[in-house]
C-alpha cells in the first residue's frame, strides 16, 4: 500500500511538471525550461505534442493507480462495520 501511495505522488508530481512547462498558447516547452534549445531541436510543433502526449500518459496513470489502489484496500478498511446510527 505505501508503495502504490508514492507512486501515487511521483505520477502526480510529474503531471504537475508537464502542466507547468506546457506554454498557455500552445507554442511548445516555455522559455523558463529551454524552449529555445527544445525548439530548435525537435521543432515547436514536436515539442509541443511530447509534452502533450505526457501530460495525457500521466493523466491516465494517475486515474489507473488511483482506482486500483481503491480497490486493493477494498474492504480491508472496516467503514462498513461502523453504525450509521447509535442506539
Amino acid at each position: 500500500m505505501v508503495l502504490m501511495t508514492i507512486l501515487i505522488a511521483a505520477v502526480a508530481f510529474f503531471l504537475i511538471a508537464a502542466v507547468l512547462i506546457q506554454n498557455p498558447k500552445g507554442g511548445g516547452v516555455d522559455s523558463t525550461f529551454g524552449g529555445a534549445q527544445a525548439n530548435q531541436m525537435f521543432g515547436v510543433a514536436k515539442s509541443a505534442d511530447l509534452i502533450e502526449k505526457i501530460t495525457w500518459g500521466l493523466a491516465i496513470a494517475l486515474f489507473v493507480l488511483c482506482i486500483l489502489t481503491t480497490f486493493m484496500v477494498g474492504s480491508g478498511s472496516g467503514i462498513e462495520n461502523v453504525p450509521l446510527q447509535s442506539q
